[in-house]
C-alpha cells in the first residue's frame, strides 16, 4: 500500500474519477482461498512465492532487507546468519509466507517470532528500542525511514527477491475496464520502484 497504493489512488482518480477503490489487508488465509478472495474482488496486490495458479501482471522488483534498533547493544555494522538465528523476530502474519523466511529454513535457521503482526508498517515500532529484528521489503524500508529509530541493513545471505504483481480472478480477464486497471497498475508500479 505504502509503496504503490498511493499512486495507484491519485492516477485512478486523475484519469476515471468515478471510479471508487477500496484497500483491505490481505487475510491470513489467503493462500488456502485465494479463488475466493479473487472473486468478490477487482485484484490482490501480492508477491510471487505466495500464491500461483491464477493469472497476474508484474509490477515491480524490491529486495529484502532487516530492520534493528538503532541502540541494538547485539549487532554492530552487519548482521549476521548467527544474528538472525538468535535474536528474537518481529514476523508480518505468517513468518513462512517470505521465500525469503523459508530460505532461512534451508540454512538451517528457524525465525524465533516474538512478535507477529498483521502489517508491515508496523514493524519499525516494534524493532525500535528492542533485541528483535525483522525482515522487511526495501521499498517499504526507505519510505518508512525516520518513523522510529531503527537501521536499515543488508541481508546476510543472497535473499530470493520480492516480485510483486497484481493477481486477479479469470473471470476478468476480457472485461475492458479490468483490463485499463492492470495496464495502469502497471504504468504505476514502474514509476512507484524509482521513488
Amino acid at each position: 500500500m505504502a509503496v504503490f497504493g498511493a499512486e495507484l489512488a491519485r492516477t485512478v482518480h486523475a484519469e476515471a474519477p468515478g471510479i471508487r477503490l477500496r484497500f483491505r489487508q490481505t487475510p491470513t488465509d489467503v493462500t488456502e482461498n485465494t479463488g475466493t478472495l479473487l472473486s468478490t474482488a477487482d485484484g490482490l496486490l501480492m508477491p510471487h512465492g505466495v500464491v500461483n495458479g491464477f493469472p497476474a501482471v508484474e509490477l515491480y522488483r524490491d529486495r529484502w532487507v532487516f530492520l534493528v534498533s538503532d541502540d541494538h547493544p547485539d549487532v554492530g555494522e552487519r548482521l549476521t546468519l548467527d544474528d538472525l538465528r538468535r535474536l528474537p523476530w518481529v514476523t508480518y502474519q505468517r513468518t513462512y509466507d517470505a521465500p525469503a523466511v523459508r530460505q532461512l529454513g534451508m540454512l538451517g535457521i528457524e525465525p524465533r517470532t516474538e512478535v507477529s503482526v498483521d502489517s508491515f508498517q508496523a514493524l519499525p515500532w516494534l524493532v525500535a528500542g528492542t533485541r528483535r529484528i525483522a525482515l522487511i521489503q526495501g521499498l517499504l524500508a526507505d519510505r518508512l525511514r525516520g518513523v522510529a529509530p531503527v537501521r536499515v541493513m543488508e541481508c546476510p545471505y543472497e535473499a530470493v527477491p520480492v516480485q510483486e504483481a497484481l493477481w486477479w480472478h479469470p473471470v476478468h480477464t476480457h472485461d475492458a475496464a479490468h483490463m485499463w486497471l492492470r495496464e495502469t497498475a502497471g504504468r504505476i508500479a514502474v514509476a512507484a520502484s524509482r521513488l
